[in-house]
């Protein structure tokens, strides 16, 4: 089962918080401990400077520790031990047995501090033991208290980290809570909207939160996608339309000629003449349905191209070839210059979209014009440029010549064929990591070059 993100988010700050507060109560916990034991040497030495003095003075004797005035008989004790290690003076409560064994004698030059249990006491005692006298008279000094101040002030201490912690992690959750609620409220808005759109309703966009902080950016950025995918959708049904449109209309004729000569029974002649008005309109068809295929094929990507090397001359005479009767029916020439080498294309793609071009711009040329066809090779592409002495593109549709269905208004020249050439010339160029421009030259005429790559 998949854990919320607004609980993961809070269990996550939660436990960082748990992870803070056990390190510095750690800390502060090891410090208090460090320093109250320093508070108990310090007055341990306080003590044993008052003893050291009393010493010298050859004051100190048991009775006097057993009096209490400078040894606190509940807390504190002290004992003054000879070079022998027997006792030489001592409190009641350690008065039994010497606190150092004699064999460690010797080595309390300076004043040298250590914990132990004894059993006179019931809480852990800490000691501190230093050499008096000089030479033959030298003893040691043992001072000590009992460490149950400490333990308790420590003990207290714990109570309270116990009691403050949970709480503190309590209100930490509490508040990660509310904070990630409010951090995620943004992104819930705009999961809701996201959900509300459809295909029938497109135009709807995500909310955009006022913080400018990264919410914002992506709420902008899936908006943008949002407006590319409603886009490609509409060019989708746009061209879903035409094409079906496109389709209609051969068809349509078609069933036409097919139900007029199956009317009537009708001479040889005239069944012969809409045969080859239904065999245009099949051509036709078979054009569109080639063109759609390919169109159909880019949509994913780029069409499949399979590169084979191939002479520019033989490829431009190629596409020339083909147009034949057309070029004499409309008393059209086309002049070729191309540089006799070799490259690595696609020859039927680049046919396909050249054989286009030639024919936009044959069907565009006056009688006895001329359109020139050429290629250049030049830092790594190949450049074919078709130009005609036409009337050029019409200005509404030169930014967009390369769409599909794109054509000029009824009666002028681009208004004929499905307005699909040079969306092809485009894919093909597109295919060989190359590009395709279309423009009005200050001469006149039109031109279209399709660079690729080879």
């Amino acid at each position: 089962m998949a854990v919320p993100l607004r609980l993961r988010l809070t269990i996550i700050f939660t436990a960082g918080m748990a992870v803070v507060l056990v390190v510095v109560g750690a800390f502060l916990y090891t410090r208090l401990a460090a320093d109250l034991l320093e508070s108990v040497d310090l007055g341990l030495r306080a003590k044993a400077q008052v003893l050291l003095d009393a010493t010298d003075a050859g004051q100190l004797s048991s009775e006097l520790l057993a009096e209490g005035s400078l040894v606190d008989a509940d807390e504190s004790f002290a004992q003054l031990l000879g070079h022998d290690g027997r006792i030489v003076a001592s409190s009641p409560a350690v008065a039994r047995a010497p606190i150092i064994a004699a064999a460690s004698l010797g080595g309390f030059d300076t004043p040298s501090f250590s914990t132990l249990d004894m059993p006179a006491f019931d809480d852990p005692v800490r000691i501190m033991a230093v050499r008096t006298g000089e030479a033959d008279t030298a003893g040691t000094l043992v001072v000590g208290a009992t460490l149950g101040d400490r333990a308790d002030a420590l003990a207290r201490v714990r109570e309270l980290l116990a009691l403050i912690g949970p709480s503190i992690l309590f209100a930490t959750a509490v508040a990660g809570w509310l904070l990630a609620g409010a951090a995620l409220r943004p992104v819930d808005r705009m999961r809701r909207e996201a959900a509300a759109v459809t295909a029938s309703d497109p135009a709807r966009r995500l909310p955009v939160p006022a913080t400018g902080d990264e919410l914002a950016r992506l709420a902008v950025t899936l908006n943008s996608m949002l407006d590319r995918l409603q886009e490609a959708m509409e060019r989708e049904h746009r061209f879903v339309d035409d094409a079906s449109h496109e389709l209609r209309t051969p068809l349509a004729t078609l069933r036409a000629e097919i139900e007029l000569a199956l009317a009537r029974d009708r001479p040889a002649a005239e069944l012969s003449l809409s045969l080859r008005h239904a065999l245009e309109d099949v051509e036709r068809l078979q054009r569109l349905a080639d063109d759609l295929l390919v169109l159909a094929r880019s949509r994913g990507g780029r069409i499949p191209i399979r590169r084979v090397p191939v002479a520019l001359p033989e490829l431009l005479e190629g596409s020339v070839r083909s147009f034949g009767p057309l070029l004499r029916a409309a008393e059209v020439t086309i002049d070729v210059v191309a540089p006799n080498e070799r490259v690595e294309l696609d020859p039927e793609r680049v046919g396909q979209a050249l054989r286009n071009l030639l024919e936009n711009a044959i069907r565009h040329t006056p009688p006895g014009g001329h359109v020139r066809l050429s290629a250049a090779r030049l830092d790594g592409l190949v450049r074919f440029v078709v130009e005609d002495p036409g009337p050029g593109f019409p200005a509404g549709i030169l930014v967009s010549a390369f769409e599909p269905f794109i054509r000029g208004e009824p009666g002028e020249a681009t208004a004929d064929g499905a307005g699909l050439g040079l969306t092809i010339v485009r894919a093909v160029a597109d295919a060989h990591g190359g590009s395709a421009v279309a423009e009005n030259p200050p001469g006149g005429g039109a031109r279209v070059t399709l660079a690729v790559r080879a």
